[in-house]
């Protein structure tokens, strides 16, 4: 019976409506990636943006592959409109940060829907953002900017420093930084999507005839 079920919804997510709602929530999605916001306590490159929001509804809504197949699409719409500066190894990044957060979310909720497992779902999938996106800030991203740059990693440092004080190195920047940034987005992401997501959904089910 599961493997039944289990068809039918991707069968649901392949037909010409469920192409659809992924289309549209993939470029609402890409226009919120444009519009960002500067934080007091992090320096100036970082800003927050509610992109996964289209992305987390739809991964509640069409299960965790849709999220995924979501971000992807916005992160290519994203390159397709404005480019790369740093030959796609940023929105790579964006990506995989991105999942982190959604899959978690969704599949807690997938396996039962309530508004109790939604909220455990995000409280875990802004736990694995803040993991995953600084590890691959600390890692990946900040050595790479660096590089690209031509600066010192040092130098990107004492920009956390002019904000804080308190950040003296890259595992204080990482802490007091780069960690806040992904809590205070999974946080914001997950408030907006308590608020929305029940009026949203059934226009995704197609229920709007029944509430």
């Amino acid at each position: 019976m599961n493997t039944i079920t289990n068809e039918k919804k991707a069968a649901k997510l392949l037909d010409a409506r469920g192409i659809a709602q992924i289309g549209i929530l993939s470029a609402i999605a890409a226009v919120l990636m444009v519009i960002e916001i500067p934080l007091w306590f992090a320096p100036s490159f970082y800003k927050i943006d509610l992109s996964e929001l289209p992305v987390l509804i739809g991964g509640f809504a069409m299960g965790p592959f849709a999220g995924v197949v979501i971000e992807l699409v916005k992160v290519l719409l994203y390159l397709l409109i404005h480019g790369s500066s740093t030959g796609g190894v940023g929105d790579i990044a964006n990506f995989i940060i991105g999942c982190s957060f959604v899959i978690p979310s969704t599949l807690i909720y997938r396996y039962h829907k309530s508004k109790k497992s939604a909220l455990i779902g995000m409280a875990v999938g802004t736990l694995t953002l803040i993991a995953a996106g600084s590890l691959l800030n600390a890692f990946v991203l900040l050595p790479f900017y660096a590089n690209v740059f031509h600066m010192p990693l040092d130098a990107l440092v004492a920009m956390g420093h002019t904000v804080n004080p308190s950040i003296n190195d890259l595992p204080t920047f990482v802490m007091l930084a780069v960690a806040p940034f992904n809590l205070l987005k999974g946080l914001l992401v997950s408030a907006v999507t308590m608020l929305v997501y029940k009026h949203v959904s059934p226009i995704l089910h197609n229920k709007m005839g029944r509430r």
